[in-house]
């Protein structure tokens, strides 16, 4: 398993001393994601896959309003 080097937002790398940060696990690794970033992961995953691979293959949450 590997372990992220820093606590920071795997998008813009922001870390938890200037926004909050929420824990994930994916291909049994430790991924963080600032709540900025959180809908592209639940709705458009596949805009992830150049620093998430795999996530090309992550099925998006439909939306309802």
């Amino acid at each position: 398993m590997t372990e992220p080097a820093t606590t920071a937002c795997l998008v813009c790398k922001q870390t938890s001393s200037q926004v909050p940060l929420i824990a994930f696990r994916f291909k049994e690794s430790s991924h963080w994601i600032c709540s900025q970033h959180l809908p592209i992961l639940i709705h458009h995953p596949e805009r992830l896959a150049d620093i998430l691979p795999g996530a090309e293959n992550l099925t998006a949450s439909e939306h309802h309003d």
